[in-house]
């Protein structure tokens, strides 16, 4: 039995399978090496999956092919290998990052521009087999555009600075019970405050269209383009997408595209499929 994983920092699909055909998918929170420790990593799969795992026997897995968010040195790829041996003793385990999962769920073995849109973002350029070359995500300080992250930020700041209707505002702030020194506080002295702003997209996807929300949207996606996809170089080729953003908001992600005379290809919620049916080959 092959396993494959596609982890983000929000959630990670688990999908067990012997062939394409019959993939059984297990839900947990997400899981990044770079945020968290290997006991945390450890205490997610042990209480989030191997306790809700009823048909499959882990024991049973001889092949684990893990693509995660965190995993972008040897060092760290290594450490995750680690860690899932010990829940999967009879498997030969590979970890790659979870870019390169994604490049290969939405282009196969064709040559592609492929694209995360989730709590963060992230591009590369795809060969057919490996990644070709990355401009850095450089993660939700420095990076991330057009993910949820920088949305939930986006969207954050435009209240506080009175950038959105007033009514769009005060709903938003009682919705979720917020002031401005509990955003504060989150942000700032909180663990992961990635996924806590990010938590924020359904609202923003429930006011889309909204004027100001929709020129946000377009303005967040479009930059996605400019800082990431144009310096691929190679305009004649589509974007694939992959990721709950890109599905939330794909008609805003299509007419930035459009705005900047590019071309979106396939867009996915999920990769898991993808990745199920590629390592169905191997």
């Amino acid at each position: 039995m092959k396993l494959v994983v596609d982890s983000g920092s929000t959630k990670t699909d688990w999908g067990f399978f012997s062939n394409s055909d019959d993939l059984q998918v297990i839900k947990t929170q997400g899981i990044n090496p770079c945020h968290q420790s290997a006991d945390e990593v450890k205490d997610i799969i042990r209480n989030e999956l191997v306790s809700n795992v009823q048909s499959t026997n882990p024991a049973a897995v001889d092949k684990l092919f893990y693509y995660g968010a965190g995993c972008a040195t040897e060092q760290i790829c290594a450490q995750m290998a680690g860690i899932l041996k010990e829940f999967f003793p009879n498997a030969s385990i590979q970890v790659d990052s979870d870019m390169l999962g994604a490049a290969r769920a939405l282009c196969g073995d064709s040559e592609g521009v492929a694209c995360v849109l989730g709590t963060g973002s992230n591009s590369c350029l795809y060969n057919g087999t490996e990644i070709t070359d990355q401009v850095p995500s450089l993660g939700y300080i420095l990076g991330d555009e057009g993910s949820g992250a920088a949305l939930g930020r986006r969207f954050i700041s435009d209240c506080l600075k009175r950038q959105l209707p007033e009514s769009v505002s005060k709903e938003f702030m009682e919705r979720y019970s917020l002031s401005k020194d509990i955003i504060i506080e989150n942000v700032y002295r909180k663990p992961l405050p990635n996924r806590y702003i990010a938590g924020f997209v359904p609202f923003i996807h429930e006011k889309r269209a909204i004027p100001e929300v929709h020129k946000m949207l377009v303005q967040c996606f479009s930059e996605f383009f400019t800082r990431n996809i144009i310096n691929y170089h190679k305009p004649w080729l589509p974007a694939h997408f992959v990721g709950s953003l890109a599905g939330l908001f794909a008609d805003e992600l299509i007419e930035a595209a459009d705005s900047l005379g590019m071309t979106i290809g396939r867009i996915m919620t999920s990769p898991i499929i993808g990745l199920a049916d590629y390592h169905s080959r191997s």
